[in-house]
């Protein structure tokens, strides 16, 4: 179902959002309604509209992507600021996924599926702290994601810290596998050490 604009708006000027439908917003709603702005993600049918972000939500982004690159095997691929599609209602956008190689169809895809997933990263910013924390973890790990990373500003000299997370595929929840504050150094879901230092950050 495709929400309609609301005719009553269409004269006034300035930004105009889509009335949602009684049942909420769709994953098809997502990908054709006209003009939303860049990066918004659907939550229990409701659309999420994203803020200007902070220059350590990029600067950490990039850090951990070629991290990753630089460690992932054949089979997989590194993405940044891709949907994911959990659910008809639930389609949010991690910063970084990393996804099954054949799970890419081309350059113009603009989503991928759960199932794609190895690994979802969320960067948090303070208008998302409670959708990086609670939300997101939770309908990652609902839908089956085997691993999550929580990244964070430390206090003090503001370098990242990591939490990472495993799936417990019994009781579909996240479990604390660690917490990283200078290098980012595991085993699962493959080989990774990156150095996340304040002084990492500073030479990008």
């Amino acid at each position: 179902m495709t929400a309609e604009p609301s005719s009553a708006h269409d004269a006034e000027p300035g930004i105009h959002l889509p009335v949602p439908p009684p049942d909420g917003f769709t994953v098809d709603d997502l990908f054709t309604l006209p003009d939303l702005p860049p990066h918004t993600e659907l939550f229990d049918g409701s659309l999420v509209f994203v803020s200007p972000q902070r220059d350590f939500h990029s600067i950490v982004i990039d850090l951990l992507v070629a991290g990753l690159r630089r460690a992932v095997p054949s089979g997989l691929k590194v993405r940044r600021e891709m949907t994911v599609v959990l659910d008809h209602r639930n389609a949010p956008e991690p910063d970084i996924s990393v996804v099954r190689a054949d799970a890419f169809t081309g350059r113009e895809q603009t989503r991928y599926h759960s199932e794609d997933l190895v690994l979802a990263v969320e960067v948090v910013s303070p208008d998302s702290e409670a959708r990086d924390r609670d939300s997101k973890p939770t309908k990652y790990a609902a839908a089956g994601i085997p691993h999550f990373w929580l990244v964070e500003m430390a206090e003090g000299n503001q370098h990242p810290v990591v939490r990472t997370y495993e799936l417990d595929p019994v009781n579909k929840a996240y479990a604390l596998t660690g917490i990283h504050h200078d290098k980012l150094e595991l085993s699962a879901p493959f080989d990774i050490e990156i150095d996340i230092t304040s002084g990492a950050l500073d030479e990008l």
